[in-house]
């Protein structure tokens, strides 16, 4: 879509507005416009209302137009004024390119990855939860379900919010390796079958990691709270390994307040009873056991070598272990999936009774063999129906959405939830999800997130690849000092 920006360059807000309308779209900025499909965004400033006006044209002579306004009474400070200016050009594009479609988006005008923060906001006003709801049906146009999905998650966070203290953090270690690729993975994840070789000394650059951060940690006086191994898939090491990091783990950092310490094991050919010991020796207390389907032709396609009966017989080791709460993710929207095959891994999954259940939308990354290869993937229409059979069959069975983000790409412009029975929050989750406190990382491709109550935050990642941050490890170990330049700066002020 060819865009044409006048009084603003808000290039990323109407970006993010335009790929949510028109995903199978691109923003084109050139000097003259074509004759195709194209937009003019203009931002007006008035005496008492700046008002944004979107004209889009869809290369057939017809053009569809948008407003809104909001009153510069509200900009309280820049800040504010630069995110409500922002609003009304969103608005104005969504509204012009409503009458061009003719179908509202299920989120309505919200392209935001984090809407329970948007939420979290009404209530904090003083709203009931019944006006919050209304409110936000009214402010962003979307469906009662979704505020409705928003309210719960809102609840979660500000349930965490209320019990975190000032230094309070969690951790993150990031494990790059799988036993294959999935179809639908775009992470900077890499097969054992083609890396092997990489693992042993990644986790030898992994202990210089672990120490130099629990040194910072230390200095600081920050408090972990939670500890959370992802990746990839942290049960590709051996048991041995994984004794290893978690000694580490534990023998650098003070984890005596730490509340939950979850490990991804998300393949089910990566369990077995010696690593599941292991991570009850170091009071792993959650495990992620993914089957994404419990349809075997489904997996196949998407390049999972193993088969639902793998899954349960994974999941029955867990439970006779003990001592783990269980989260299994499923996707809704994969290649050779339909809504018939997913209502029957909903029951399966359900009748497995996990403490967690994240129903995640297909994300079509860029990176992804479906995207490469142009795989056949359900419609949006049948995706939309498939996390609705989730969202009832959830709801009845006595579970709560506690979590959710939403990605670009996605299905049906739908969302990423996660649900709880009564007690199961994962704390992790709901921290990095709403931004609610600082998340240290290590391990290759990890992202530190450092966040302030004011709203301030600060990224920095590790390399990517493993031999990468392999080689880099000393670099990587050296830049942990500006998780002490951003703390020492907030006590300074």
């Amino acid at each position: 879509m060819e865009l044409f920006l006048i009084n603003n360059d808000y290039k990323y807000a109407v970006e993010q507005i335009m790929l949510m309308l028109f995903p199978g779209e691109s923003p084109i900025y050139p000097q003259k416009a074509s004759g195709t499909l194209k937009a003019v965004v203009k931002l007006s400033d008035g005496e008492k209302f700046v008002t944004a006006t979107t004209s889009i044209s869809d290369g057939y002579g017809r053009t569809f137009r948008g407003k809104a306004a909001v009153s510069t009474e509200l900009f309280e400070d820049a800040i504010v004024e630069q995110r409500l200016r922002q609003r009304v050009v969103k608005l104005s594009f969504y509204r012009a390119g409503l009458k061009l479609l003719g179908k509202k988006p299920i989120w309505g005008a919200l392209s935001g990855i984090r809407p329970g923060k948007l939420m979290s906001d009404l209530l904090e006003s003083g709203l009931s939860d019944k006006a919050a709801l209304s409110r936000f049906v009214k402010l962003y146009d979307a469906s009662p379900e979704r505020a409705e999905l928003c309210l719960h998650t809102a609840h979660a966070s500000r349930a965490v919010t209320e019990k975190l203290g000032k230094k309070d953090v969690c951790l993150y270690l990031g494990v790059p390796f799988c036993p294959t690729r999935c179809a639908y993975c775009s992470f900077v994840s890499q097969s054992v079958e083609k890396s092997m070789k990489l693992i042993a000394p990644f986790v030898e650059a992994l202990m210089k990691d672990i120490e130099a951060t629990a040194d910072t940690v230390r200095e600081l006086g920050l408090n972990v709270i939670a500890l959370y191994l992802g990746g990839g898939t942290p049960t590709t090491l051996s048991a041995e390994q994984l004794d290893k990091v978690l000694s580490a783990l534990h023998e650098k950092f003070d984890l005596s307040s730490c509340r939950e310490i979850t490990v991804e094991a998300g393949r089910p050919d990566t369990i077995s009873r010696d690593k599941l010991l292991t991570m009850r020796r170091w009071g792993v207390s959650r495990v992620s056991v993914n089957p994404q389907t419990m349809s075997d032709n489904v997996l196949e396609i998407i390049g999972r070598r193993h088969s639902a009966e793998d899954v349960l017989k994974a999941l029955e080791l867990v439970r006779e272990v003990g001592g783990f709460e269980v989260n299994m993710d499923l996707i809704a929207g994969l290649p050779g999936d339909d809504k018939e095959s997913f209502a029957r891994t909903m029951e399966k999954v359900l009748s497995l009774s996990p403490e967690n259940i994240t129903v995640h939308t297909l994300s079509l990354k860029k990176g992804s063999r479906i995207t490469l290869e142009g795989t056949r993937i359900p419609s949006a229409e049948e995706v939309e129906e498939m996390v609705e059979i989730s969202r009832m069959s959830l709801s009845e069975a006595g579970y709560s959405p506690y979590y959710l983000y939403r990605q670009k790409f996605m299905s049906g412009g739908l969302e990423n939830v996660g649900w709880s029975k009564p007690g199961s929050d994962n704390l992790y989750n709901i921290c990095i999800m709403e931004e609610l406190c600082s998340i240290i990382a290590m391990g290759a491709g990890a992202s530190t997130k450092l966040v302030t109550g004011t709203g301030r935050l600060e990224r920095f990642f590790a390399p990517k690849y493993p031999a990468e941050y392999i080689a880099d490890i000393d670099k990587t170990c050296a830049k942990k000092t500006i998780i002490k330049e951003f703390y020492n700066g907030l006590s300074a002020n």
